[in-house]
C-alpha cells in the first residue's frame, strides 16, 4: 500500500467512523453518504499497489486505480466508501494498520465501523441495524440506548470486520453497526438508512435528511418488479 498525506485535518479527539464496501454495498453506501452530508474534505489517500486484475477497455488495457480517502469535517475522521476492498491479505492489513496510525495521531477513542448483515430472515419492514463491540462491557452500555446487538455469533470477514479487532488489539474503542439485509448482490439503501440513524444515535451526530436513500431504495425495487438485471 502507497499512503499519502496532503494536508493536516483540523481536528480535536474526533470519532473515526472507517468501513469499505461489502455486501449489498452497504459499508460504502454509508461512507459516501456521511462524507456527503458532512461536507467533509480530504487529507489522506491509501493506495493500492498491488495488481491482482487488469481491465479489458476492448481492444486495449487499462491499469485499474484503487484508493480510499481519508476525509474529515469537525471533530470527524470518515475513512473508506468508494469501491472495492484490498486483494491481498497484506494489503488489508496494511490498511487496517494504517487506520490504527491514524487513530493514534490524531488521539482518537472510538473507531465506528459499518456494514450488511445477511439473515435468511425475510426482513419485513424496516432492515435493523445491528451492533457489536470490542468488549462486554462497552455493549452492556450501549444496550441501554434500546439498540440491537448481534443476535448470533459469526465470522466478520474483509475490512468491515478486521478493523475492530485491530481497534481491540490497540485498546481503542470498536463499534460495528452491521445493517440487515437477504441479498448481498443487490444494493441495500435501506439498511444503510438504518445504520446511519443508529449511528447518529451512538455519536450524538446529525447527519441531515435520508430521503434520498429512501428514493434510490425505490428506485432499485422498481427496477427489480421489472426483471432488472444486476451489474453489481
Amino acid at each position: 500500500m502507497k499512503f499519502t498525506q496532503s494536508s493536516e485535518p483540523a481536528v480535536e479527539k474526533p470519532l473515526i467512523i472507517a468501513a469499505l464496501q461489502d455486501m449489498g454495498n452497504v459499508g460504502n453506501i454509508v461512507i459516501d453518504f456521511l462524507n456527503k452530508s458532512k461536507k467533509t474534505s480530504p487529507f489522506r489517500r491509501a493506495e493500492s499497489t498491488e495488481l491482482s486484475y487488469v481491465l479489458d477497455k476492448g481492444g486495449h488495457i487499462e491499469i485499474p486505480k484503487e484508493c480510499w480517502d481519508y476525509r474529515y469535517s469537525k471533530n470527524l475522521i470518515i475513512f473508506g466508501g468508494g469501491a472495492g476492498q484490498p486483494k491481498t491479505s497484506e494489503e488489508l492489513h496494511e490498511l487496517c494498520q494504517d487506520v490504527i496510525n491514524v487513530a493514534k495521531k490524531y488521539e482518537v477513542k472510538f473507531i465506528y465501523t459499518v456494514g450488511g448483515f445477511h439473515t435468511s430472515k425475510i426482513i419485513q419492514d424496516e432492515p435493523k441495524a445491528y451492533i457489536t463491540t470490542t468488549s462486554q462491557e462497552l455493549s452492556k452500555q450501549l444496550e441501554k440506548l434500546d439498540v440491537s446487538m448481534t443476535p448470533t455469533r459469526s465470522v466478520i470477514t474483509g475490512f468491515n470486520g478486521l478493523i475492530l479487532g485491530y481497534a481491540k488489539l490497540n485498546n481503542i474503542y470498536g463499534i460495528g453497526l452491521y445493517g440487515e439485509i437477504n441479498e448481498p448482490s443487490i444494493p441495500q439503501y435501506r439498511s444503510a438508512k438504518s445504520v446511519i440513524k443508529t449511528l447518529e444515535k451512538l455519536t450524538y451526530q446529525n447527519f441531515g435528511s435520508t430521503q434520498e436513500l429512501d428514493v434510490l431504495a425505490s428506485d432499485v425495487e422498481k427496477k427489480l418488479r421489472s426483471d432488472w438485471k444486476v451489474d453489481y
